[in-house]
């Protein structure tokens, strides 16, 4: 039991790291030549990023913002809570409350990176750039599966 409790926390704390990451990092599309790459927040070509992003004013890119931030709060809470229950909650009961906040999180990944996937991520915005999925896009998806994984783990655990 000590084990699987030490596994999934060791998983939710990679998940809270990568969470950060990845809505930080300006990588989540990369021109084929490598000298670009599109991010959340900033375009960087040549080593030199700037605030304008490609997608100019659109709804959709805040809207994925919005959502990266609330999984990293979200996530962030539920390993507070995790902590919190393990410590105060008496033996035989369910992490319901820390497994509920980090399916919520889940949610929001799942929202933010399925409407990047939809709106940014197909390679039809610029047909003469080719392009390619960055680190951050990819890091945005596993840790939808992690997410998940803690979120069901932390519902079906109980105290011993």
């Amino acid at each position: 039991m000590l084990v699987l409790l030490l596994g999934i926390s060791m998983i939710h704390i990679t998940t809270v790291v990568m969470l950060f990451v990845c809505t930080i990092a300006n990588v989540w599309v990369v021109s084929d030549h490598g000298k670009s790459s599109v991010g959340l927040w900033k375009n960087c070509t040549d080593g030199d990023c700037n605030g304008v992003l490609p997608y100019g004013n659109d709804e959709a890119i805040k809207a994925v913002q919005a959502f990266m931030i609330l999984s990293i709060i979200f996530s962030v809470i539920s390993l507070l809570v995790f902590i919190f229950q393990l410590f105060t909650m008496e033996k035989g009961n369910r992490f319901f409350l820390s497994g509920a906040t980090m399916l919520i999180c889940w949610l929001c990944i799942l929202v933010g990176a399925s409407i990047y996937t939809n709106r940014f991520a197909n390679g039809d915005r610029n047909p003469y750039v080719k392009s390619h999925h960055g680190y951050s896009f990819i890091l945005a998806w596993i840790c939808f599966c992690f997410s998940f994984l803690v979120g069901t783990v932390y519902m079906v655990l109980r105290k011993k």
